[in-house]
């Protein structure tokens, strides 16, 4: 899918695309990386964070700044959002990715270009306008199964959700 590796200096022990039962990476750990596959999603932003039960590779997650634990997001919630690189659940480690050209679960008809809303679905996200569920700085780079079943391209500044509250 696509094959990030590390523009930073200091070098980790812990691939982009990799969970680990083990803290590799200081929580909250925010580092750039270029996508050498033949995806070609060019440089990407991407945060170390705690995993949470059933996350999948492109989950859309919430997390919590204060103690980098993440919950999937679900509609009404509220902060900074990031995408699985991994299937990263409980008791886990890994990156998520909060800049660039990113992959993130999306339902089942959601078009390039779209506007993006959190769904009644964990962790996945939808082009169908929900009130107070837009995720600011979130936007479809491809229609649904591209690059594979289920995921879409999309294009991420730092993304949040602020339920609804004044911009």
């Amino acid at each position: 899918m696509s094959n990030f590796k590390s523009t930073e200096i200091t070098i980790y022990n812990q691939k982009i695309d990799e969970n680990s039962s083990t803290k590799n990476v200081p929580l909250g750990t925010i580092i750039k990386a270029i996508d050498k596959d033949t995806t070609d999603y060019g440089v990407g932003e991407f945060i170390y964070l705690k995993g949470v039960a059933s996350t999948a590779v492109g989950s859309a997650v919430i997390y919590n700044a204060d103690d980098f634990s993440t919950t999937l997001a679900l509609p009404n919630a509220v902060g900074p959002v990031a995408f699985a690189m991994a299937a990263t659940v409980a008791n886990e480690y890994g990156w998520y990715q909060i800049g660039g050209k990113a992959v993130g679960k999306v339902g089942a008809s959601f078009a390039d270009n779209a506007d993006c809303y959190l769904t009644s679905t964990a962790g996945t996200i939808d082009d169908a306008d929900v009130a107070g569920d837009y995720i600011r700085r979130c936007k479809g780079a491809s229609a649904i199964d591209t690059p594979s079943t289920g995921l879409a391209e999309l294009e991420i500044a730092r993304p949040e959700v602020a339920d609804g509250k004044d911009n």
